[in-house]
């Protein structure tokens, strides 16, 4: 009886359809999406590795390919020391933290990983982040507040760019790797305020490097620091492996260097490293760094071990940059148009001028046994659509010439080359 009332006199609802569904701005990408897929064009961003073999091959789709769209550089992942470092930890802490850097989430590794990155970049403080997207998103964030400047090359990382928009700093941009507009622009800005100039080493789209020597000098004449983000260099450039700006001699003047475990490292996690006396206090105000769980301990074991052997490893770099060599200069011959007019890094652009010539070469690529990236707006500068490859220090010779074959092969069925 009282159910029965209580049903009754229970108010209606009325569900009230909203006037604008908030998944509906994505209305535009789902139909570029089934239009390429409706084309019959493998769906570029749903690529599974059913096996990886090794840092240069996997199987995709039941076939044998040669992966030339990873930022494995160095061909860490499968080092037998790297791998074991990573077993024995599981073993001995098991498969996660379960909290914060701040609370119970640092373990023994985490300390050797950050001691490992102070020998290899030979500085006094080293921090480890989650990814290399949350170092840049916590440094950028943290460094500068109100009332102060950040000043980013127009071609940053997204990482770089979100960085900026999670703190309270005012933004300005300079055109790419200009070195004059980098000058004036911080020449307008107020003396007294602090500022911050964020470069990067290597630019991650079309592979070019950034004239760090000339920038660096130039942020200092106006009383600046600087950041540079050397996630594509770390491990073969520079007589360390530190990165460009080891390479251009102006390590005694970059204040705050971000890098990734992503790339040449072979796992995952991010960390920035500096000599600054009060470089410790980011611990105590960063907050992609205070409200972010820690990584598990058999990352951050292989990434010790791993950079405590990049340190050394001068035959790696030295294949890695004959490889780049080799495949930039074969495709130049082909008749492809390249991001760079040299090999200025272990990226490799190919541009193309339709999307569907893009697609079309990819997938054909693909069904060759060839993985690399397919870029597009708004991720690439200048609305450029490209292939982008990424050359590592395992790639044999034999690898590199049937990479080489496979670009011909593609180019000429799409008419891009001759």
């Amino acid at each position: 009886m009282t159910d029965s009332l209580q049903t009754a006199d229970a108010p209606t609802v009325e569900t009230v359809a909203p006037e604008r569904d908030l998944m509906s701005k994505f209305d535009g990408l789902i139909a570029e999406r089934q239009a390429l897929l409706d084309s019959g064009v493998r769906d570029p961003f749903a690529i599974v590795m059913e096996q990886v073999l090794s840092p240069t091959e996997a199987v995709i789709k039941g076939k044998k390919t040669i992966l030339l769209g990873t930022y494995n550089y160095m061909g860490m992942t499968f080092d037998p020391d790297v791998i074991q470092a990573g077993k024995d930890a599981l073993d001995q802490f098991g498969s996660g933290t379960n909290g914060s850097r701040m609370l119970n989430g640092t373990f023994r590794d985490h300390m050797e990983v950050e001691e490992a990155l102070r020998e290899f970049y030979g500085t006094t403080g080293a921090i480890v982040f989650s990814t290399g997207y949350m170092a840049n998103l916590g440094m950028i964030s943290t460094l500068v507040g109100k009332g102060e400047y950040v000043i980013l090359d127009a071609d940053s990382h997204a990482s770089i760019y979100d960085g900026c928009k999670q703190g309270y700093a005012e933004i300005v941009r300079f055109r790419h790797n200009d070195i004059a507009d980098l000058d004036k622009r911080l020449g307008r800005l107020p003396k007294e305020a602090g500022k911050l100039v964020v470069l990067e080493g290597v630019y991650s789209m079309l592979g070019d490097i950034a004239p760090l020597k000339d920038m660096v000098a130039v942020a200092k004449k106006h009383g600046a620091m600087v950041l540079s983000d050397e996630a594509h260099s770390m491990g073969f450039y520079g007589p360390n492996g530190r990165g460009v700006y080891e390479d251009q001699g102006c390590e005694g003047d970059v204040d705050f260097i971000v890098g990734t475990f992503s790339k040449s490292v072979g796992t995952v996690g991010g960390f920035c490293v500096s000599n600054h006396p009060k470089f410790e206090a980011i611990r105590l105000a960063c907050r992609p760094y205070i409200f972010t769980a820690s990584l598990p301990p058999s990352v951050v074991a292989t990434a010790a071990t791993s950079i405590r052997k990049l340190r050394h490893a001068h035959n790696k770099r030295q294949h890695l940059w004959e490889n780049a060599r080799r495949v930039h200069n074969g495709l130049t011959e082909l008749g492809f148009r390249l991001g760079t007019e040299t090999p200025q890094s272990a990226i490799i652009a190919v541009l193309l001028p339709t999307q569907e010539q893009a697609v079309g070469i990819w997938q054909a690529l693909l069904e060759l046994g060839l993985y690399v990236n397919m870029a597009r707006p708004p991720a690439t500068p200048a609305g450029m659509y490209l292939l982008r490859c990424s050359l590592c220090a395992e790639h044999t010779p034999e690898q590199v010439e049937q990479i080489i074959a496979m670009f011909a092969q593609a180019g000429r069925s799409m008419g891009v080359i001759a």
